[in-house]
């Protein structure tokens, strides 16, 4: 190569060099932006929005129910709650005491210190031929047949087509160890020997409760409360109410007593 042609390549490397100084001295303003892709929106990737632009928001309130419409839940009309019937006790004729108009279970004895007092075969009764108790009764099983006895023969019948009938009885007490109307020094009631139970009201199965303390000698219910009591005269040998004594004002005390005859006032 002559020195001509090098004089002339050095003369355009500089002038390349020169216009790269140039370029680098003086930067573009923006730098290039890609290509939008096909379909694309030609709108900017974020958008600034005012406030206004939004509706405002209501909270929706909830259908009107139709005039007459039932509620969902409806509310049943309860007396009392008693407690669920354990599973009869088998016996020798694969109920409660041999019955199975008796439902409830055995119970341990119940042993006292107090001379009189005591149960050894006791049960726990919670319901009479289809008649519960509103608490369960600790009674021998001579006393839960005389209870039986007079709801199918007495409670039953006097009440039959009242009220939906009989529901339950109202138990004011059963087994307890203390003197004849809770007397200190009296002799030992037949409660301490479960051999009693009291009864304070009778329930009917649409909510009417006839208690022997309101009802007794009412135009309403005075004859069939009296009724009652003459018929669990028999079944129990010691039955005693309102006009017996003072003691027992409010309820029927009915009783199997041992070694004499029937007692009742």
């Amino acid at each position: 190569m002559t020195r001509t042609e090098l004089r002339g390549r050095g003369a355009i490397a500089a002038v390349i060099c020169l216009v790269a100084s140039a370029a680098l001295a003086n930067p573009p303003a923006q730098s290039p932006r890609p290509e939008a892709r096909p379909g694309a929106s030609a709108r900017p990737a974020v958008m600034v929005v005012s406030v206004s632009d939004f509706a405002p928001v209501s909270s929706e309130r909830p259908e009107k129910r139709p005039r007459g419409l039932a509620t969902d839940l409806q509310v049943e009309k309860v007396v009392f709650r008693s407690q669920p019937a354990p599973e009869a006790t088998i016996g020798r004729k694969g109920a409660l005491c041999g019955d199975p108009a008796l439902k409830g279970k055995t119970i341990p004895p119940i042993l006292s210190k107090v001379k009189g007092c005591g149960l050894e075969e006791g049960v726990s009764l919670v319901s009479v031929a289809g008649v519960a108790l509103s608490q369960p009764a600790s009674v021998d099983c001579a006393t839960a047949s005389a209870l039986k006895t007079w709801v199918e023969t007495g409670v039953k019948p006097a009440l039959e087509g009242t009220g939906g009938g009989v529901a339950a009885l109202q138990v004011a007490g059963s087994y307890t160890c203390r003197g004849r109307n809770n007397q200190k020094g009296a002799r030992v009631s037949e409660h301490g020997r479960g051999r009693a139970v009291d009864i304070s009201a009778i329930l009917l199965a649409d909510g009417t409760a006839i208690t022997v303390e309101n009802g007794w000698g009412s135009k309403r219910y005075g004859k069939v409360l009296a009724s009652m009591r003459r018929s669990a005269c028999g079944p129990f040998n010691t039955v005693l109410g309102p006009g017996s004594d003072r003691h027992h004002h409010d309820h029927l005390h009915l009783d199997t007593a041992r070694g004499r005859g029937p007692y009742c006032r």
